[in-house]
């Protein structure tokens, strides 16, 4: 019982680190993006490593164990892909305009960090591409399809989240070094997203504590998440002690890599890319490699 509160534990630390990222855009003097951009490479390195090095062979093991060297293989390798297909499904359902992972401008934060910050000139910022970058909303639209926005992009966080906070779940019940590992990960990747959800939430209601609680509640869930998929694989997969059996263990790790890989390759590195510059993001993606792969050294 101790290693699920463990689990629960790091999931929810994950989760909220969405709250760093909104106290960043609404109460800070100013957002450090040098810091966004090496937090969120590194957090990159170590879902990549990770991925490939740890999460990808337990899940073979279990599969080759209980289906042999052929069959296990092929299950493990559908389950990779499997887990790339389910996060890329969920990311296409989600506009752009919604979406968690869409940088904004240095322009459109302004105003959060000083109250007498002047509006951006946002069609400026559109025309100039040199100024722009992805995700520039125009904030002068009407207050309530603002508000939506910034509520969508907080459900677009909590969907993306539900994943997350499974992959940082298992991995910690397995191994609670590996899930404190993915769960430090998540949590720098996390920061970026509660900006995402704190600027147009705080254009439309003009209110800083909204934007920051409404990012807050974003993170939680990752925990609920967790807990739903957990206690569903324990009703309807698990065996007569409740226990998930290893073959399903191991079809949710290669899953669990596919889904960290996309993440990586398809929201970190470019996030990353946006808010750094010169070699910012490739330093914080190797440093997380480095870190990863020498704390799995430590531990064995």
């Amino acid at each position: 019982m101790s290693d699920i509160w463990i689990a629960l534990g790091l999931t929810v630390f994950a989760g909220m680190a969405t709250s760093i990222g909104s106290a960043i855009a609404c109460f800070a003097n100013r957002t450090n993006y040098r810091f966004l951009s090496i937090a969120t490479g590194f957090s990159a390195g170590v879902m990549l490593y990770v991925s490939f090095v740890e999460i990808l062979v337990k899940g073979s093991d279990s599969l080759v164990l209980a289906y042999g060297e052929r069959w296990g293989a092929w299950i493990n390798t559908a389950s990779f892909f499997g887990g790339i297909l389910l996060i890329g499904i969920i990311d296409s359902l989600i506009p752009s305009a919604g979406n968690p992972h869409e940088v904004h401008t240095e322009e459109e934060e302004a105003p959060l960090h000083d109250r007498s910050a002047p509006l951006p000139d946002f069609d400026a910022i559109a025309a100039d591409p040199s100024r722009a970058a992805p995700g520039a909303h125009d904030h002068r639209v009407a207050q309530a399809k603002l508000l939506r926005m910034g509520l969508f992009t907080a459900l677009a966080i909590g969907i993306h989240n539900f994943p997350e906070g499974l992959a940082t779940f298992l991995a910690a019940l397995e191994d609670p070094s590996l899930g404190a590992a993915i769960a430090i990960a998540i949590a720098l990747h996390n920061i970026p997203e509660g900006i995402s959800v704190s600027v147009p939430v705080f254009y439309a209601t003009g209110s800083r504590m909204k934007a920051f609680v409404y990012s807050s509640l974003s993170g939680l869930a990752e925990p609920a998440g967790a807990i739903i998929a957990y206690l569903a694989l324990r009703t309807f997969l698990g065996d007569s002690s409740g226990a998930i059996p290893p073959q399903i263990m191991g079809v949710l790790f290669g899953g669990v890599a596919g889904i960290m890989v996309y993440i990586s390759l398809d929201e970190l590195l470019p996030t990353s890319r946006a808010y750094g510059k010169g070699h910012d993001s490739l330093l914080g993606l190797l440093a997380g490699m480095v870190v990863m792969a020498l704390s799995l050294l430590l531990m064995k």
